[in-house]
């Protein structure tokens, strides 16, 4: 049975934050790894950032997260 995408994501934060600091580079890498991976917070960072709607913070994180995601 696959791990949760959450779960595989927090797990590998630390190598994603680096290829996240490309895709959000308005964000630092400092703010990037303080979020730990956790797909609410990264979302707040991106929605404040880039003064965007929430929704459309989280289609962007989870979408880096499908693309991003190891087993």
């Amino acid at each position: 049975m696959s791990r949760p995408l959450a779960e595989i994501i927090q797990n590998n934060w630390r190598q994603l934050a680096g290829l996240a600091r490309i895709v959000w580079d308005e964000l630092t890498l400092d703010e990037l790894i303080k979020s730990e991976g956790d797909v609410q917070k990264l979302t707040t960072l991106v929605q404040q950032r880039y003064d965007m709607p929430r929704d459309d913070a989280q289609k962007q994180v989870m979408s880096f997260c499908e693309r991003h995601r190891t087993s």
